[in-house]
C-alpha cells in the first residue's frame, strides 16, 4: 500500500507547500498533498527556497482543506506554530511539527533575510521527513 500525506497549514503558501515538494523529493511513489484553512498563493520565496534543493515548485497552487477527500489520506501533519491549524475531518493519523512560519509582513526584514527564514524552515522540514521516513522504514 502507498502511503498518502496531507501537510496542512492556514494559507497553504509557505511551509505545507516546501513540505509537499520536499516529500514528494524524499518518497518518490507516495501521494502527496498540501492544503490549508484559509489558502492565498504560493509565497515565491517557499518556490525559490525548494528550487535550491533541485525542486520546481513553479506549478504548485494554494488549496484548500474543505477539497482534499479524507479517505485518500492516511497521515496529516500540520504545521502551524504561532496560529490555529486548519481542521481535518478523517481517521488518519495526525503528527504536529510547530514550525514558524517563515513568511512575514515586517518591512524591515530585507529580501535575503526573507530567504534565511525560508531555508531554515525548508531545512527544518527536510530534517523532520527524513527522520519520519527512517522511523517508518520508508526508503530514502
Amino acid at each position: 500500500m502507498t502511503p498518502s500525506l496531507l501537510f496542512l497549514c492556514v494559507a497553504n503558501s509557505a511551509r505545507s507547500q516546501m513540505a509537499e515538494g520536499l516529500a514528494r523529493q524524499l518518497f518518490p511513489g507516495f501521494r502527496i498533498q498540501s492544503a490549508g484553512s484559509r489558502p492565498s498563493r504560493v509565497n515565491p520565496y517557499a518556490v525559490e527556497a525548494l528550487a535550491e534543493v533541485g525542486i520546481d515548485a513553479g506549478a504548485h497552487a494554494s488549496k484548500s482543506v474543505e477539497t482534499i477527500d479524507p479517505a485518500s489520506v492516511d497521515l496529516v501533519i500540520t504545521l502551524c506554530a504561532e496560529e490555529v491549524c486548519p481542521l481535518f475531518l478523517g481517521k488518519a493519523e495526525r503528527l504536529h511539527w510547530p514550525i514558524p512560519d517563515p513568511a512575514s509582513d515586517d518591512p524591515t526584514l530585507s529580501p535575503d533575510q526573507m530567504r534565511d527564514r525560508f531555508r531554515a524552515g525548508r531545512d527544518e522540514i527536510r530534517r523532520r521527513l527524513a527522520e519520519l521516513g527512517t522511523q517508518r522504514g520508508w526508503p530514502l
